[in-house]
């Protein structure tokens, strides 16, 4: 662990130094060729209505308003969202059309070079906006959506600090981490696979910028690209693999199945809860059954990790005996006795990849913080689950969710009680209540 650090740290301090003489060198340019085309077009409003009609799809299928809006704000794109990450708090900024805190006063180069390069008018950005995958997005698309962006409503918000520890607050950091990580070129169809796998590729690696949260990162947030979308800890929730695997991925799930997830929220295996809800709720049940279809199909050909099934723990096992007895008395009246959950409301246990993950943050974070399915407009009645961090000890937390993994053909690795009471510790929610002698 101790050589793994300094390593990494050897790594920080080349890609300061790189960024350093890239800057100084005036060579921080990644631009796409195509961009150089671009006119500096003024900031006035755009009249091209199926322009601005297409430019509101793409925005809506790369999820804009997940980072671009504060909870409960009702204006849109004005920023104030503050996204956690490993390095500290990166805050999202006021992207409406207001001169003096939004984008009011840039040109289409500068939100082609923002959104594809990572470059704004004020400096470099952080890949906690995806540039990365954006870079991914067609000269149409891009120009559709500034068409829209200029269409959405001023909002005069001052944008927030970053809340970003030394030495990961130096922006010029960037350039180096640009070099190093930074994959500069458009998308390419490939010849060999269908016009429907090639349109779920472009919406998976740009749009839908499934990998920033799907893929596993570096120690400096770089994509492990030898584990493309095999599953990824952000902000304390797991995103499972979407890959191929039959026992943590989509090996077994339909085209149907996943398209069907992405439309509603829910399938006969899966309800999508926590972040993944709000991108059904926000992004992916506003977009047409074609490209749906297309996202399924695409997903359906990724090869998935190497992760087998475990043999299962036994049922005489101590956590999986207690878990059991504590399954049926808080859990079973919703998930049922089999773990089959309820089709569009309450989470299957039984063959869910996700339950099986080796990350099992979100299961965790989901009992002591309690949940609610996606609610959309195909399935408008998610249920909710409530917090049983009040009720249930680390130990218990531990134990059911040990038997959960493990029942019903699950099979996974055990939870022990120090990791539910670290994420009692970081979530700051309450101890279970004192019960009287």
């Amino acid at each position: 662990m101790i050589m793994k650090k300094i390593i990494w740290l050897v790594v920080l301090v080349v890609v300061i130094v790189a960024g350093a003489m890239l800057y100084r060198g005036g060579n921080v340019s990644t631009d796409n060729v195509a961009d150089d085309t671009i006119k500096a077009a003024d900031a006035s409003p755009v009249s091209d209505a199926a322009a601005i009609k297409r430019g509101a799809y793409v925005a809506v299928a790369a999820d804009c308003v997940a980072c671009h809006n504060a909870p409960g704000s009702s204006e849109a794109f004005a920023g104030g969202y503050g996204l956690k990450t490993p390095f500290g708090v990166i805050t999202s900024t006021n992207i409406t059309p207001d001169r003096e805190t939004g984008i009011g006063n840039w040109t289409e180069r500068d939100f082609f070079r923002a959104v594809r390069h990572g470059k704004s008018p004020h400096g470099l950005l952080y890949p906690a906006m995806p540039y990365n995958a954006y870079v991914k997005l067609s000269d149409q698309d891009m120009h559709d959506l500034w068409a829209y962006m200029r269409t959405v409503k001023p909002v005069s918000k001052t944008n927030a600090p970053d809340q970003l520890g030394f030495p990961y607050n130096i922006r010029l950091m960037m350039a180096g981490w640009n070099m190093l990580f930074f994959d500069n070129s458009p998308f390419k169809s490939s010849e060999d696979q269908s016009a429907d796998w090639n349109r779920g590729a472009y919406l998976v690696d740009g749009a839908g910028h499934c990998a920033s949260c799907h893929t596993p990162k570096n120690g400096l947030g770089g994509d492990i690209t030898s584990e493309y979308l095999q599953g990824y800890t952000l902000q304390g929730w797991f995103a499972p693999e979407i890959a191929g695997n039959p026992h943590v991925g989509l090996g077994n799930w339909s085209n149907q199945d996943i398209a069907g997830y992405l439309k509603t929220g829910s399938n006969t295996k899966a309800v999508a809860s926590g972040p993944m809800a709000e991108a059904v709720e926000n992004s992916t049940q506003h977009m047409t059954d074609a490209d749906l279809a297309a996202i399924a199909t695409y997903l359906k050909s990724v090869k998935g990790s190497n992760d087998a099934a475990p043999q299962p723990l036994a049922e005489t096992d101590a956590q999986m005996s207690h878990g059991k007895q504590l399954y049926e008395v808080n859990c079973s009246a919703c998930h049922n006795v089999q773990g089959q959950g309820l089709e569009g409301m309450v989470t299957a246990f039984a063959g869910n990849p996700a339950i099986q993950s080796h990350g099992h943050g979100s299961l965790i974070q989901t009992v002591l913080k309690g949940g609610r399915a996606a609610i959309t407009d195909s399935n408008p009645t998610g249920a909710g689950m409530p917090s049983f961090a009040w009720k249930l000890s680390d130990a218990d937390i531990a134990d059911v969710l040990t038997y959960v993994r493990n029942s019903w053909g699950n099979a996974a690795g055990p939870i022990n009680a120090d990791e539910v009471k670290s994420s009692r510790q970081s979530l700051d929610v309450r101890q279970p209540m004192a019960v009287p002698n």
